[in-house]
């Protein structure tokens, strides 16, 4: 493993289409400032359409830019943790959830381990994922495709709907 500093940065997505969508993504936001780590940007809040299985509510999404000590696999632990306390329960892939953390980038390590892929490995093919993430860090350059947010969104052909709420 890489020494890593003690000033991570770590961009996190967060994602709700069941129950008080918005009461769940501050919940959420709180839990990972308790457990993870100090919020340094929070995008404004988007709604947006279902990405995968079409068939079920829109969601809510928001990216979260966190300064964290914690080493990535202990991150995906806790954001797993704060998922089941909050109610998730996965049982369809890109199905309805009450949340959903994902790990977008951690600094800019590459890694590719059973248990998490860095880069995140769909972040580019995604709008809902890649509007909010230009809002905040529309320089910041994707390790493996060497391209910044900004250019990725410019090239990403998903036709989701993506609405600033909030």
């Amino acid at each position: 493993m890489h020494n890593l500093s003690a000033n991570q940065n770590v961009f996190l997505l967060l994602g709700s289409n069941l129950g008080e969508r918005l009461q769940i993504l501050q919940s959420a936001a709180g839990l990972i400032e308790e457990r993870v780590g100090a919020i340094r940007t929070a995008s404004s809040i988007y709604e947006t359409a279902p990405w995968g299985v079409l068939d079920q509510p829109v969601f809510l999404n928001q990216i979260l830019e966190v300064q964290t000590e914690l080493m990535p696999e202990e991150v995906l632990r806790i954001i797993l943790e704060i998922e089941h306390e909050l109610g998730r329960i996965r049982y369809e892939r890109w199905g309805a959830r009450v949340i959903d953390i994902d790990m977008l980038y951690f600094n800019d390590l590459v890694l590719d381990s059973a248990r998490l892929t860095l880069p995140h490995p769909r972040l580019h093919e995604r709008r809902f994922t890649l509007v909010p993430l230009t809002e905040i860090a529309p320089d910041f350059l994707h390790p493996l495709l060497q391209k910044t947010s900004r250019e990725l969104l410019d090239n990403c052909t998903d036709p989701g709907a993506v609405i600033k709420i909030s």
